[in-house]
């Protein structure tokens, strides 16, 4: 498929709005849901970038009262969304633009699920959430990697616990989505990479995961051809917006096909973000090939169709091994945890907790807390 860009509007999961320049229509798309006031929420990073400046002024030439948030962590905490929820009370705020990362799109995204709620953030759930309480939602990512724009979920950290939270409810799906290449051509390419190699995690583990989700599964084998094609030409060529585009669609669908279930990858990755606060696409990236492994005897059948899928010159299991291995290095992956200043002194505590981790449950394979601190120790030492 030979395209520059193209705009489109899409209406599964939700509403999206991808194209390069779609950000302009921000204004129109918060009024679309009935906000009049909405709350941007981002990282300190971007609050100083003129995407964001120029964002604001597009709300404001639509009549809208717009208020900015940015105290948001790499890894957003409990903390942050209670500081989110403060400055929209305080602000008189009827809406939220989810602007940036996964990290401010969680955050933003959890700030709209409980700021009217009767319930505290962590027994927050299907149960305990009105849903007519919960605030519209505009997401505008700016990295091509977690697809929380699309997303029935966020990732919080508990920081007085030290462990990364999962908080799920059908409706926090944002309203409108807009996929705009142009907004991702300015990521370094350490972080087209790492943010490129977790859109490539949510697929791959929702294609190996044993739930039965048809749907999903034929979702992330296109998910990983796209990854295939165009993140090494992202990483190399921050201005590709071709390239930019067709990730940005990927990870997406990643956070569709992720309805499936995860797994081992993120159940470790999501322990070693809380205890080590390191990023967590970098995190996801380092333990895909240890991942692969450890549950190779279960995933063969699936390995065979996706290395066909792909086109890999070599067959079955090895081939799609290889090229995990082969993309890592022409990416600049890391090829162990120790190499991003990990350690074993909490090993043992590493693989009670990722044990206990939800997307544990739907791994390709089931371990215990021993079989998970084996793993983290093979991914700390190269161990493959």
């Amino acid at each position: 498929m030979e395209i520059t860009s193209y705009s489109m509007n899409w209406h599964y999961p939700t509403a999206i709005r991808v194209g390069a320049g779609r950000v302009r229509e921000l204004g129109k798309a918060c009024k679309q849901l009935g906000m009049k006031a909405p709350l941007l929420v981002t990282d300190p990073g971007l609050a100083a970038m003129p995407m964001v400046a120029e964002a604001l002024q597009n709300c404001r030439d639509a009549g809208l009262q717009v208020g900015i948030f940015s105290a948001i962590k790499g890894n957003p905490t409990g903390g942050n969304v209670t500081d989110g929820v403060a400055a929209l009370k305080a602000g008189g705020h009827d809406g939220v633009i989810a602007f940036g990362g996964g990290s401010a799109i969680d955050a933003a995204k959890a700030v709209a699920l409980i700021a009217h709620q009767s319930c505290s953030l962590w027994e927050a759930g299907p149960a305990t959430i009105d849903a007519s309480r919960m605030l519209p939602v505009v997401a505008v990512p700016t990295t091509a990697g977690t697809g929380s724009e699309v997303g029935q979920a966020v990732v919080i950290t508990d920081d007085e616990n030290h462990l990364k939270r999962p908080i799920f409810h059908l409706k926090m799906v944002p309203g409108i989505v807009i996929l705009d290449p142009e907004l991702t051509v300015g990521l370094p390419p350490k972080l087209t990479a790492a943010t490129g190699m977790d859109a490539l995690a949510h697929n791959l583990e929702a294609y190996c995961t044993p739930v039965y989700h048809p749907i999903a599964e034929g979702i992330a084998l296109e998910g990983m051809r796209l990854i295939k094609e165009y993140l090494p030409r992202a990483t190399a060529d921050g201005k590709d917006i071709e390239a930019r585009q067709h990730m940005l669609v990927a990870s997406s669908m990643g956070a569709s096909a992720f309805q499936r279930g995860l797994g081992a990858i993120h159940a470790v990755s999501h322990t070693l973000g809380a205890l080590y606060d390191a990023h967590h696409g970098l995190l996801n990236a380092v333990m895909m090939p240890y991942v692969m492994m450890a549950n190779r005897e279960a995933i063969e059948p699936e390995m065979a169709r996706l290395a066909r899928y792909l086109d890999l010159p070599r067959p079955g299991f090895e081939g799609v091994l290889e090229w995990v291995l082969e993309l890592r290095t022409e990416l600049g992956i890391p090829h162990t945890l120790a190499e991003i200043g990990i350690d074993d002194a909490r090993a043992e505590t590493v693989g009670e907790m990722s044990a206990r981790d939800v997307t544990a449950r739907t791994n390709a394979v089931k371990m215990d807390a021993a079989g998970y601190q084996q793993l983290f120790l093979n991914a700390l030492n190269g161990v493959l």
